[in-house]
């Protein structure tokens, strides 16, 4: 059986509000809002976020939803140039990306996503189930808005070439949600760690309401949106990238760009059983590459969240 390195670390970069989750934080957080309906009751944390109400929200925004890529033992951001080193991700998007960290070999690649103009990189740890086996995941959704509070005019596109992660992969206790949280498709709860979404899908059954959404078990993982303005990485130390606060941008990462939100579905499992190739489910993060078409995705931000237009069609 194949060795898994241990875990990588880095510093978390999340809001002050966030470490001190504090309720009406939650409340007001960049996390997507689901379908309406019924919250799925019991004891979970809920983490509403009123301005993003309906299928994508009222905030200006555009989406792309992507298939499985590969999996592999790579990772360009935090093992550069050292295939096999890292634990095993989950790739979506651009089809060539290994541990080479060379944008010049992938901004040319085919895509997993179902905009050919998208040849961005997203990748986060496999989800395994209680044997140790992967689970193959059915997409993965890309939001991309303006952080919480910040005016949609002054958001930047990316730099090309940008790499950026969230979360945190040494993590010892749950994550904010503001950065992680886990659901049931598109239902309106949030929660630390994985619920158990089979009886989601029973219920919505039985109530006659059942859609391909509440059949999934979904982890969302929201990254910085804030930028120095220099670095296109710092290798996993997230020191050239930060989340803003009180909708502004902090004097050392002054330049505001679109804040991405990944949300990952997989099929309806046994949580008790789950755990991720980094580790416990607390370990849940995500890595982003800026491998897109430039002009493109330029204009992506011009039209749509410069403009403070809703783009694009997701659940």
């Amino acid at each position: 059986e194949r060795r898994r390195p241990a875990p990588y670390s880095y510093p978390v970069t999340t809001p002050r509000s966030a470490r001190r989750l504090v309720l009406p934080a939650l409340m007001a957080i960049a996390l997507v809002a689901g379908c309406g309906g019924d919250d799925g009751g019991g004891d979970a944390v809920e983490a509403r976020d009123p301005l993003r109400n309906g299928p994508q929200g009222n905030v200006a925004q555009f989406v792309v939803e992507c298939e499985l890529s590969h999996f592999a033992y790579d990772d360009p951001i935090v093992f550069p140039d050292l295939p096999g080193e890292s634990h095993l991700h989950q790739f979506f998007g651009n089809v060539d990306v290994t541990s080479d960290p060379d944008y010049s070999k992938v901004i040319d690649g085919e895509t997993s996503c179902e905009r050919s103009s998208d040849t961005a990189s997203y990748w986060a740890p496999a989800l395994l189930d209680e044997t140790g086996d992967a689970i193959e995941p059915s997409k993965l959704t890309a939001y991309y808005r303006p952080g919480p509070g910040i005016d949609p005019t002054t958001v930047e596109p990316y730099p090309a070439g940008l790499m950026m992660v969230a979360g945190d992969a040494g993590s010892d206790e749950e994550q904010p949600l503001e950065v992680i949280a886990w659901g049931c498709g598109s239902n309106f709860v949030r929660e630390p760690s994985p619920p158990d979404c089979r009886n989601e899908l029973a219920r919505q059954s039985v109530s006659g309401t059942e859609t391909p959404s509440s059949r999934s078990l979904r982890l969302w993982i929201t990254f910085p949106d804030c930028w120095d303005g220099n670095r296109l990485t710092s290798y996993g130390s997230g020191a050239h990238v930060r989340y803003s606060e009180g909708g502004a941008c902090p004097d050392s990462h002054p330049v505001a760009i679109a804040q991405l939100q990944m949300a990952i579905d997989f099929p309806a499992a046994n949580p008790e059983g789950l755990s991720l190739a980094s580790g416990e489910t607390r370990t849940a993060h995500a890595d982003f590459w800026n491998v897109w078409d430039q002009q493109k995705l330029e204009d992506e931000v011009r039209f749509c969240i410069n403009r403070d237009l809703v783009c694009g069609v997701a659940e």
